[in-house]
């Protein structure tokens, strides 16, 4: 970006382009008839790739703190959509898994997510993702090593 490049445009591209994804999400979400949040789907959509996680590992991947990711896991366990147990040799770590009914609703909304997904890339070719990929993973490590 050059020195005479207005810095809150950057910014607000982004945000305009998160809160649009999220709301489309949230539409998504609500056709279905599902009552999760995209940022608690993201904590299923996580559990439904890589298997059970500790809690640690899941805000790792996320990039979302331990209070948030413990919060979101609170409401996924009220939802009976995730299971939460500690480990029998070390009682402060935590191990979260979905369940029957979480794996129900991964299954339910997939199809849809992925939909909205391709959606969001079309006219679009794969050097422009490659592209995109690297131009965020730099503004990422350019902030990450703000000092």
């Amino acid at each position: 970006m050059s020195e005479s490049s207005d810095p809150k445009k950057f910014g607000f591209l982004l945000e305009r382009t998160f809160r649009i994804t999220k709301l489309s999400f949230i539409k998504v979400f609500n056709k279905l008839q599902i009552d999760v949040t995209p940022d608690q789907w993201v904590l299923l959509d996580t559990l439904n790739s890589k298997g059970e996680l500790t809690q640690k590992e899941i805000s790792a991947l996320s990039f979302k703190d331990a209070a948030t990711i413990s919060r979101i896991i609170d409401k996924l366990e009220k939802k009976e959509l995730v299971t939460r147990r500690s480990e029998q040799k070390d009682k402060r770590k935590t191990t979260i898994k979905l369940t029957g009914k979480g794996s129900k609703t991964v299954d339910t909304c997939q199809g849809e997510i992925d939909k909205l997904r391709k959606h969001s890339w079309q006219n679009l070719t794969e050097d422009d993702y490659e592209n995109f990929q690297r131009i965020m993973n730099q503004v990422f490590d350019n902030f990450d090593s703000y000092q």
